[in-house]
């Protein structure tokens, strides 16, 4: 099965209904079939030659579907880029994957061989070839190349194939949306180049209507939602959180029966708190950039779990392990490894980075996580950002979910700082409400975490520094404090 046939597949069995809908821009099916075989003959036309790498700068919205869907079906290799990234990181990641062609807004240049901008963009959607367009590629070929959330340093790219692409759609259906069909709305939130984009061809084989906002607001959000009547969602804990505390939540009309989230931790008071209000829709997906959104869920009915990512997904075989890659018991910490049709293929032109990552044929994540006797699993932190305090381990992730916990945090980060006498100094960076004071967290970290794990300092500051992913960098965050430290 190739991609494009998907989307020619879905265009017969659901012709004239929507598809997805962007602001006063609707396309059918059909439509949305018909233009992505005029843009990938366009592509083609242009010089492009399948296998050839293009990236994508494109805000949300239906463009930055057409182009996605007309490189599937042109045999080109898509390279996902991030609106919210700076240029330097665009330039590296083209220059990573000797890119050919790049599609974006036209704000800046490249410098390679094919630059489409919206115009151009625009005119090839308009005025290619409509012949069918359906270069076949072999399954474990190239199909996409994302990226490491370089939260530790430079990103990596990954590897994706077409037989991991129909993995993921076949996880989604089987455990994640299972119930997704052709009366249902899928309103993307969160951006399509990151997490929220793995939703769309799970509703394209449905039959699903797809709504994008371009930008997230929480207002606009709660507004768009009930104008569309959607009914599923994915949303990043972040967002989450700032719909809480949207003055209009408690009175919206809403129709929302499946609310996914991940790519971030979330905190047991925020869940408590949005399941009051919206009843047990969530379900958890965990994945990561080596094996996209696949490979744990927590369904809605096993919430009741605090603190677990979920069981693995029906697809995808999960294990932690400790050091010498010995499978350990339940309940013994140690690194979550998973194998599966779900995996990258491997780091692209990093042989040893990819033999690292797959060692025994499992794909070694950095999570440092245990598995109960139930088959849950629990994520305690990335292996490398485990503290030592006192002699003591110390979770970061662990300590971040507490102070989350308390009143008016949205968001924390925790770091370790050099310490002549600790060796790492816990030490925490909240976000939160209007008014919240560090004095306030650190009363509910008294209460509530062992003397060891308790930050030394906290602060408040505006907003934490986050990748393009939506994921705090915690490096930046310790980078910024040992800055502001006299020497």
């Amino acid at each position: 099965m190739q991609i494009g046939s998907l989307i020619r597949r879905a265009a017969r069995h659901y012709g004239d209904a929507a598809c997805v809908t962007e602001g006063a821009t609707t396309l059918s099916y059909r439509d949305f079939d018909a233009a992505t075989d005029r843009l990938g003959n366009a592509l083609l036309a242009a010089g492009l030659k399948p296998g050839d790498r293009v990236g994508v700068l494109l805000p949300n919205g239906v463009d930055c579907l057409l182009a996605y869907y007309a490189l599937a079906k042109a045999g080109l290799v898509r390279l996902g880029l991030n609106t919210r990234e700076t240029l330097e990181n665009h330039e590296y990641k083209l220059a990573e994957t000797d890119a050919h062609a790049v599609i974006h807004n036209g704000e800046e240049r490249f410098g390679l061989d094919v630059e489409i901008d919206r115009f151009r963009l625009s005119d090839m959607v308009a005025n290619g070839d409509d012949a069918a367009c359906c270069v076949d590629r072999p399954l474990d070929a190239p199909y996409r190349i994302g990226f490491t959330g370089g939260t530790t340093g430079r990103p990596k790219g990954v590897v994706l194939t077409t037989r991991g692409e129909l993995s993921e759609i076949s996880a989604f259906l089987t455990d994640l949306i299972p119930n997704i069909g052709p009366d249902d709305t899928f309103l993307h939130a969160a951006p399509i180049a990151h997490a929220s984009g793995a939703f769309f061809l799970p509703a394209i084989e449905r039959g699903a209507h797809s709504v994008i906002m371009p930008a997230f607001d929480a207002e606009q959000f709660l507004a768009l939602a009930e104008e569309s009547r959607a009914s599923l969602t994915f949303l990043v804990p972040t967002m989450l959180a700032m719909i809480m505390e949207a003055p209009g939540v408690a009175n919206a009309n809403l129709n929302l029966r499946r609310i996914a989230y991940g790519a971030s931790p979330i905190s047991s008071g925020l869940l408590e708190r949005a399941g009051a209000r919206f009843g047990q829709i969530f379900a958890q997906t965990y994945g990561q950039a080596e094996s996209p959104m696949v490979i744990t869920c927590l369904k809605p009915e096993d919430h009741g779990r605090v603190g677990s990512c979920g069981r693995p997904f029906t697809i995808a075989e999960v294990a932690v392990v400790d050091q010498e890659d010995n499978f350990l018991l339940p309940n013994e910490p140690g690194e979550i490894v998973t194998r599966g049709p779900q995996t990258m293929a491997g780091y692209w032109n990093r042989p040893d980075a990819t033999a690292k990552a797959f060692r025994n044929g499992w794909l070694h994540t950095g999570d440092v996580g245990t598995m109960d006797e139930d088959g849950f699993f629990y994520i305690l932190d990335r292996k490398d950002d485990m503290l030592i305090s006192g002699g003591f381990n110390v979770y970061p992730r662990e300590v971040e979910e507490i102070l989350m916990a308390c009143d008016g945090v949205r968001e924390a980060a925790v770091v370790g700082l050099p310490d002549d006498i600790w060796g790492d100094r816990v030490h925490a960076v909240v976000t939160g409400r209007s008014g919240l004071g560090s004095q306030e967290v650190m009363a509910h970290a008294k209460g509530h975490l062992a003397n060891y794990k308790r930050p030394k300092d906290i602060e408040v500051w505006p907003e934490l520094p986050k990748s393009a992913a939506n994921k705090i960098l915690r490096r930046s965050v310790r980078e910024r404090i040992l800055k502001s430290e006299p020497s």
